[in-house]
């Protein structure tokens, strides 16, 4: 429902300043509710964070002492390390970093950070989401080393908009190492006698379930996973010990096919074709096979999809511009939310065909925004309602995505639920979380 991106804040956040393909996600985010993993920020003072903090005086180029590999990545120990082990690409990072341009002026730091009201603390990275000499480089260290890196724009962000150019030079200290998953033996292809479907999803379990019903696609999950490419480098995956939330449908094809078939306490590994892969954004590369290793630990009951998906019903409440709406339950508050107040809201969002596309109850907690980041149909609806209300949506394409590539198409159905109205949310630009 946002209408500038279909990532939350919290999302973004998992990725990190200093190492993102894409810093712009993380400035969108600035603000919000969210911290980065790179640069939890916040600095030792105001004044010291607003003049950042000084550039080594070998800021420009790298010494002559200066190590360097064949792809043009430069380093130079400034502190040597205690441990004996390397971080993988996989891995999880604990580090304390600073960056600077070549004309030494910084640009983030997790010592002394730039953004106001943010702590200076270690931050925590995994090395498969940075910029190509971040992965790189922080694999040739030690814990307790301390390193400089001069990273060629080639290895950081490669000329993108919106992103530090040129070399960049980072002072790096390795706090911490936790590893990441290892890829499955068979990660480049499914065995001879895996378990096929009719459209090519292929599976074998790994470990039997203990329960007896199968996740329905308005369901969220509770699971262990890790997603792979087929070369084994990994993809995405949740955190070591701790389950992620996620829903059932949404994600792509192959996820909400897979999920499905499993049961509680089951563990399988699946081989997604690019048919069934994430469906990539306008301009992206097209789809990649993939292989997913799934533990599911919890299935979290959904909504279902309601009776009159298709169309509203003649007890709708249709407004001049298309928008339709229907009480489901009565409120307890008085009070409406203006159009730019925050609110918070359990809400499930269907296409016509009855396909649910988004939901707060498959990932497990409330939604929060604010009513001038959301698209028109949810800004008018929601000023409709009062605390304690549940409300059945209809809205028509104008007042949804318009058409935009990537967006759920056509008129949508939401079911909203609003549970409190805030203050007044942040301007524009400044924009809060949402699963969209």
């Amino acid at each position: 429902m946002v209408r500038t991106s279909f990532l939350s804040c919290s999302a973004r956040a998992a990725l990190a300043v200093a190492l993102l393909a894409s810093p712009a996600l993380f400035a969108a985010c600035k603000g919000g509710s969210a911290a980065s993993d790179a640069g939890q920020e916040g600095g030792p003072s105001a004044s010291a964070s607003a003049r950042g903090l000084p550039a080594p005086p070998d800021v420009a180029a790298p010494p002559a002492d200066a190590m360097k590999t064949a792809d043009g990545l430069a380093s130079k120990v400034l502190k040597a390390g205690t441990g004996t082990d390397h971080p993988g690409p996989n891995d999880t990072v604990k580090v304390n970093y600073t960056g600077w341009t070549t004309d030494g002026k910084m640009f983030d730091s997790s010592v002394a950070p730039l953004q106001p009201g943010r702590k200076a603390e270690p931050a925590d990275l995994a090395l498969n989401r940075v910029i190509p000499g971040w992965t790189e480089g922080v694999g040739l260290m030690v814990v307790g080393e301390k390193r400089r890196m001069w990273i060629p724009q080639e290895l950081a962000y490669g000329g993108k908009p919106g992103a530090p150019a040129g070399m960049l030079v980072f002072d790096i200290e390795l706090l911490g190492i936790t590893p990441g998953p290892k890829a499955p033996e068979n990660v480049a292809a499914a065995p001879a006698d895996a378990q096929k479907t009719a459209d090519g999803l292929a599976s074998a379990i790994m470990q039997p379930g203990t329960g007896k019903q199968h996740p329905g696609p308005n369901d969220g999950v509770k699971v262990n996973y890790s997603i792979w490419a087929r070369d084994g480098k990994l993809l995405d995956s949740s955190k070591e010990g701790t389950p992620a939330t996620r829903p059932v449908s949404g994600m792509s094809d192959g996820w909400t096919e897979a999920l499905q078939l499993m049961v509680v306490g089951e563990k399988r590994t699946f081989w997604v074709p690019a048919a069934l892969a994430p469906k990539p954004r306008p301009g992206a590369p097209p789809p990649q096979d993939n292989t997913m290793v799934i533990e599911l630990v919890d299935i979290l009951a959904g909504p279902k999809t309601p009776p009159d998906v298709k169309a509203p019903p003649p007890d709708a409440k249709v407004e001049k511009d298309g928008l339709a709406t229907k009480v489901l339950t009565k409120g307890t508050g008085t009070t409406h939310p203006t159009p730019t107040s925050r609110v918070q809201v359990n809400y499930a969002g269907w296409t016509t065909d009855g396909k649910m596309f988004d939901s707060s109850y498959a990932r497990g907690e409330p939604a929060s925004f604010a009513l001038n980041q959301v698209i028109p149909g949810w800004t008018e609806a929601l000023q409709l309602m009062v605390e304690g209300e549940k409300r059945r949506v209809w809205i028509p394409e104008k007042l949804a995505y318009a058409g935009k590539p990537g967006a759920p198409a056509g008129m949508l159905v939401f079911e909203v639920e609003l549970l409190k109205i805030g203050p007044a949310g942040p301007p524009p630009g400044m924009m809060p979380g949402s699963h969209f």
